[in-house]
């Protein structure tokens, strides 16, 4: 039996809406589902694990990575950089699985120019106010940088307009189906049955 390839699923948010927790919980639930992981130039957090998480590289290398045309996408985000190899990206959709790219606004829109057929998600706080809860409860930032992250926050989600899909992130076992209703829907899509549909219209 052919292998259906899968799909490529941009999916953004502005930091705290729980978008991280989201995509590691659909992952974890549905062998189907992967997600790419990326090259950054941010240091290493506690309990992340090199090739897993994140690709750690440091900047003269990624500089040459990305000279060498290597990222689908890539961005620089509170001076550190993120980009996300097209190649892995390209095999694991060879494979049958659809790939998940959790990234931010600024690599989403450079992934929609380069593969139209990505589908693009935008994961939204139910407010503001909810959002600034979260990051403060985190108690891993200065009042500082989490009045940036929120500033950038309206600035991020200004842009959800652009996407195929907005999930409101109440609750995370309501948003986490939302988001596989979605990954599901779309391989039901004329776009990607048309090949399905052409093989047996061929047939006598």
């Amino acid at each position: 039996m052919t292998v259906q390839p899968g799909n490529i699923f941009i999916i953004s948010a502005a930091s705290g809406t729980g978008k991280t927790t989201l995509v590691s919980r659909l992952t974890a639930r549905h062998p189907d589902i992967r997600l790419s992981v990326s090259h950054t130039t941010r240091p290493m957090r506690e309990g992340e694990i090199n090739g897993q998480h994140y690709h750690f590289v440091d900047k003269n290398r990624f500089l040459d990575l990305m000279g060498e045309g290597v990222f689908l996408e890539h961005a620089e985000v509170f001076g550190n950089y993120y980009g996300t190899s097209e190649a892995a990206v390209k095999e694991l959709c060879a494979q049958g699985f659809d790939v998940i790219l959790e990234i931010d606004v600024q690599g989403a829109t450079q992934v929609r120019r380069n593969l139209p057929d990505a589908v693009s998600i935008f994961i939204l706080p139910p407010s503001l106010e909810v959002l600034e809860q979260r990051l403060r409860s985190r108690n891993t930032d200065s009042n500082e940088v989490i009045e940036r992250r929120l500033g950038l926050a309206r600035e991020e989600i200004s842009h959800a307009v652009s996407f195929d899909y907005i999930v409101v992130n109440h609750d995370l076992d309501e948003a986490e189906q939302q988001l596989l209703h979605i990954f599901r829907a779309d391989r039901q899509s004329l776009r990607r049955q048309t090949p399905i549909l052409e093989k047996i219209l061929q047939n006598p």
